[in-house]
């Protein structure tokens, strides 16, 4: 048996699908882009100055900022803001749901990836100091990246899902 034929299948369909995602975001209206611009900037906020990978006077960092915690966060701002500007001008589907409750997983662990590791009281409760450097540090950036996939996936998904079965616009 050969696993090739379900291999190139399903990059098909990703492929169609991120087709299909594009094309939304090409019927997108100068309003829906302002929301995802005010809600990527949201996102960042929300994940970055707790972390203070966004420098401010509230939060401190004993662990400095890694290079790979500013794309994580621009990624997670970006696609965030995406997912949440899908919504905009969309009647809510009877199966539909909320999209903070549906993204707050995934920015959940994003804020888990790029936080302070030494920070993290749950961390600390659970390894230690010394385990949040040598166990928890060294996880975060695969972390940060498979939060940033699926949360990649959540939008393709959604975006796409505009393009093959259109919901009423609402206002």
């Amino acid at each position: 048996m050969s696993f090739s034929r379900p291999v190139t299948r399903a990059f098909s369909a990703a492929s169609a699908m991120t087709g299909q995602a594009g094309r939304a975001l090409a019927l997108w209206s100068a309003r829906r882009w302002a929301v995802a611009l005010a809600a990527a900037g949201a996102s960042a906020l929300a994940v970055g100055v707790p972390t203070d990978v966004v420098p401010n006077p509230l939060f401190g960092r004993s662990v400095p900022v890694q290079w790979w915690n500013y794309p994580i966060l621009a990624l997670t701002a970006v696609l965030g803001g995406l997912v949440i500007a899908s919504y905009a001008g969309r009647r809510r589907s009877p199966q539909g749901g909320d999209a903070a409750r549906r993204l707050g997983p995934l920015g959940l662990m994003s804020l888990l990836a790029v936080g302070c590791p030494t920070c993290n009281k749950l961390v600390l409760v659970l390894v230690g100091s010394s385990g949040a450097l040598t166990v928890w540090a060294p996880l975060q950036p695969w972390l940060g990246a498979l939060s940033v996939v699926l949360l990649a996936v959540a939008t393709v998904r959604r975006l796409s899902g505009e393009v093959v079965c259109p919901a009423p616009s609402g206002v």
